[in-house]
C-alpha cells in the first residue's frame, strides 16, 4: 500500500469521525443532502479517487480507491455510497469523455465544486438493462435529443450532471445503448417525488424524467454500442464499492456492540463474559474480516476477466453479512438495541437498503451462476462407472 492511499484513507477517516458521526442523525432530520458536508470530503481528495492528477484528482487504482467507502461506511453507508457513485462517473469522464466535455466538466468533478450522479435503471425494467425504453435520437447536427425516465437516481435534483444510458434507436438489445451526460439545467429535465427512504433520508432519490432534452454531441460519454459495456462496468465498480461501505458499517455495528456489553451488568459478571455473547460477536468479526479480503480482492480484478464474477461475489456476500451484523448487534443489546440513540435500527435499514441497490443479491446469484456454466462446459465429462446410470 502505498503512501498516498494511506493519506487518503487517513482523511477518509478523519472525514467520518469529524463530520459524518456527529452530524448524521441532523442530516436525517432535515432531509437535505449536506451540500457543505461532499463539499469537505472533496476538500479532503475525495471526490477524484481514480481520476488522473493532471484533472485535479488523486490517481489511485480501483484496488487502493475503493478502500475509502469501507472508512465513509463507519458513518453512514448512503453518504457512502453517494460519494461511490459520484465518483465511477467522474472516472468515466476522465477516462472517456470528449476532449470539451473533460475540459468544461472534469476538473469541476475532481474538485467537488460539482457532483454527478450515474442513471441506467428504469421503472419497468430493473435489472434487465437491456429492456430499455429512453430514447436519444441523433440529430443531423450532431446533437442528441432525449426522451424517456430513470428511477432510483441519487442525489436526484442534487447532482449537476447524470450520465444516463440511453437507446439510440428501436432495434431490440444492446448494440445501439450510449451514454449521455445530461446537466441539471437542461431543458426538459425534471425530478419526481422523493422517494420516503426513513434510515436516509438526506440522501435524494427520485424518478428523472427526460422530456426532448437536447446535449451537445460534446456530451457523448460512450458512443452507441459502448453503452451497456461501460454501464456494466461502472456496475461492477459499485457493486465493490458497496461491499466495502457495508465492511465499515458492519464494524460500526460491532463496535456498538462492544461497547454496551463490555459494561452491561448481567449474572454476576458483565455481557462480554459470556460464552453465548462472546460466539455471537466474534462471528461477526470473522465475516467481517472474510468481507475485507473478499472485496479488496474483486477491486484489485475489476477491468480484468474475472472482475464482473469477483464483483458478484463481494456484492452476494458482503451486504448479506452486514445485514446480519446488524441483527446480530442488536440482539446482544437486547431491548436497547431498539432505541434510536444507539443507531441499530439505522444501520439494519441501510445494510438492507445496499444489499438491494445495484443488482439485488438474487441477481449477483445469477452472474455466478453464469459463470459456474461457463467452468462446467470447460471440464472434461466424468466417466461413468460400469453399472451405473449416465450422470
Amino acid at each position: 500500500m502505498t503512501k498516498e492511499i494511506n493519506t487518503i484513507l487517513t482523511a477518509a477517516r478523519r472525514h467520518c469521525d469529524t463530520v459524518i458521526k456527529p452530524n448524521i442523525e441532523s442530516w436525517n432530520e432535515a432531509g437535505i443532502w449536506p451540500r457543505e458536508a461532499s463539499d469537505l470530503a472533496a476538500a479532503a481528495g475525495l471526490a477524484g479517487l481514480y481520476c488522473p492528477e493532471e484533472y485535479g484528482g488523486q490517481g489511485l487504482s480501483l484496488g487502493d480507491g475503493i478502500r475509502v467507502y469501507e472508512e465513509l461506511g463507519k458513518g453512514d453507508g448512503a453518504y457512502a455510497f453517494a460519494l461511490s457513485m459520484h465518483n465511477i462517473c467522474a472516472y468515466a469522464t476522465c477516462g472517456y469523455g470528449t476532449e470539451a466535455f473533460k475540459t468544461q466538466w472534469a476538473r469541476d468533478l475532481t474538485s467537488g465544486r460539482k457532483l454527478a450522479n450515474f442513471a441506467l435503471t428504469e421503472p419497468q425494467s430493473g435489472s434487465d438493462a437491456a429492456n430499455m425504453y429512453t430514447r436519444a435520437t441523433i440529430n443531423r447536427d450532431g446533437t442528441l435529443t432525449i426522451s424517456g425516465s430513470k428511477a432510483w437516481v441519487s442525489l436526484a435534483g442534487e447532482a449537476d450532471v447524470y450520465l444516463t444510458v440511453v437507446k439510440t434507436s428501436e432495434i431490440p438489445g444492446h448494440a445501439d445503448m450510449a451514454m449521455v451526460a445530461i446537466p441539471r439545467d437542461a431543458a426538459g429535465l425534471s425530478f419526481g417525488p422523493r422517494y420516503q427512504t426513513p434510515s436516509y433520508a438526506f440522501l435524494p432519490l427520485s424518478e428523472m424524467y427526460m422530456d426532448q432534452v437536447t446535449v451537445s454531441g460534446d456530451n457523448i460519454i460512450l458512443p452507441p454500442g459502448q453503452g451497456l459495456q461501460g454501464a456494466l462496468m461502472a456496475i461492477d465498480i459499485a457493486r465493490v464499492s458497496i461491499a466495502s461501505g457495508c465492511c465499515g458499517l458492519m464494524e460500526s455495528a460491532l463496535d456498538t456492540a462492544l461497547a454496551y456489553a463490555k459494561n452491561r451488568k448481567m449474572f454476576g459478571g458483565v455481557n462480554l463474559d459470556l460464552d453465548g455473547i462472546q460466539w455471537m460477536l466474534g462471528d461477526v468479526m470473522t465475516e467481517l474480516e472474510a468481507s475485507r479480503l473478499l472485496y479488496r480482492s474483486a477491486a484489485n480484478k475489476l477491468g480484468t476477466p474475472e472482475g464482473p464474477v469477483m464483483a458478484a461475489h463481494a456484492k452476494r456476500f458482503v451486504p448479506d453479512a452486514a445485514v446480519r451484523a446488524a441483527n446480530t448487534c442488536t440482539q446482544v443489546l437486547g431491548g436497547m438495541g431498539l432505541l434510536a440513540p444507539y443507531g441499530l435500527d439505522r444501520l439494519s435499514r441501510l445494510a438492507q437498503m445496499l444489499r438491494i441497490v445495484d443488482g439485488t443479491t438474487e441477481v449477483s446469484r445469477v452472474v455466478i451462476g453464469r459463470a459456474l456454466q461457463k467452468r462446467a462446459a470447460g471440464l472434461a465429462d466424468l466417466a461413468v462407472p460400469k453399472g451405473f446410470g449416465e450422470i
